[in-house]
């Protein structure tokens, strides 16, 4: 799927958290602290600085008034409190379960925002809003 310009960086990152939620899902004993440790690594480089990205400037772009969007912004939130959770106790205790769950979680978050957030904000925001958008968007990806 093309995804604009204004919105590529987004799922630049998304590309990279799917190759990490793939390699959760396909966890062994033998390979769970190499998984494990690759893991955190991305969460801490990407991760976390994503899910910031998103909530600071994505979500209040979105209306709060319009029933799908809202929707939309619950979900998301939602999501990334369960994948926050999912990390810290990987971190904690790691287990193959628990990379499982989160390799499955943070797979269907990226798709759900590929397949749905993204063409909704492509679609419904205004163009130059969607500009703004993308030139706050870069800009902390510069900053942060």
């Amino acid at each position: 799927m093309k995804r604009s310009a204004e919105l590529a960086p987004l799922s630049r990152d998304h590309h990279q958290a799917l190759e990490v939620a793939l390699r959760l899902r396909r966890v062994t004993e033998g390979n769970l602290e190499d998984t494990a440790g690759h893991f955190l690594v991305f969460w801490r480089r990407q991760g976390e600085h994503h899910f910031a990205i998103e909530e600071r400037l994505v979500l209040p772009a979105l209306s709060h008034d319009d029933a799908e969007w809202a929707e939309a912004i619950q979900r998301v939130r939602e999501e990334h409190a369960q994948i926050r959770a999912r990390a810290a106790e990987l971190t904690r205790a790691p287990s193959v379960l628990r990379a499982r769950r989160l390799g499955e979680l943070l797979g269907a978050h990226v798709r759900y925002e590929e397949r749905q957030l993204f063409p909704l904000l492509e679609e419904r925001l205004a163009r130059d809003a969607l500009v703004a958008l993308g030139g706050a968007l870069m800009s902390a990806d510069a900053v942060d």
